[in-house]
């Protein structure tokens, strides 16, 4: 049953991301962070497909993350194939796109974020800085939707040379719908947290009935 989740979590977030890509990112040639970022300057200047470049990028990141995690690299390899491919294949809808480069921004963060965290939840990835983040995080417990954060802030700084000022800005917006997303979406599928108040109490008197606690609750005071 997992796997069968897994599956349908990796296909409707690489859809998401195929569509936040093409559908409100490229025609307003806003930039994402990541691999999606490093793709998105090779199609803006040398006209490459997105996601072969993610995946040419992404090869040296999953060489090291053989050495080091197994277990991270079978789980998360097919997904940035697959999120690749989804990329690529719905280029033909960046002629849709008819909203204002600010919804773009903001919308498209959000469909990538959704997309990621998806796959983030199932213990897979769109490849490149996102495994690389994901590996930081299982490795020296840190929140993965932060670090993706910080090396997607760093990558749209980098490109303001290319994308000028204005798009930066924009492009800074969806990084940050993107991580806000992830983070969201990133949870889903784990258990719930236990209860902070009840929970104690039932583990302290187990058997009991509730009105039988509550009637010892009110003796102590």
């Amino acid at each position: 049953m997992y796997w069968l989740q897994k599956s349908v979590a990796i296909l409707t977030g690489s859809v998401l991301l195929g569509v936040g890509v093409n559908l409100f990112l490229v025609p307003h040639r806003l930039m994402d962070g990541g691999m999606i970022g490093i793709g998105l300057l090779a199609t803006y200047y040398m006209q490459m497909p997105p996601g072969l470049v993610m995946i040419l990028v992404s090869l040296p990141v999953y060489a090291i993350v053989f050495f080091y995690d197994r277990r991270l690299f079978f789980h998360s390899f097919h997904g940035m194939l697959i999120s690749a491919f989804f990329i690529d294949i719905l280029s033909d809808i960046r002629g849709w796109n008819m909203w204002s480069t600010s919804i773009s921004a903001v919308t498209g963060g959000v469909l990538i974020g959704m997309g990621i965290g998806l796959m983030l939840a199932y213990e897979t990835n769109t490849g490149g800085t996102d495994l690389l983040a994901q590996f930081l995080a299982r490795r020296y417990k840190l929140r993965v939707a932060l670090l993706i954060f910080l090396i997607d802030g760093l990558i749209v700084l980098c490109s303001i040379q290319t994308i000028g000022k204005e798009r930066m800005i924009f492009s800074l917006l969806t990084i940050v719908a993107v991580a806000a997303t992830t983070h969201m979406f990133s949870g889903l599928g784990r258990p719930l947290p236990p209860y902070t108040i009840i929970g104690p109490l039932i583990s302290r008197w187990d058997g009991e009935g509730e009105d039988d606690i509550l009637e010892k609750i009110n003796r102590k005071r």
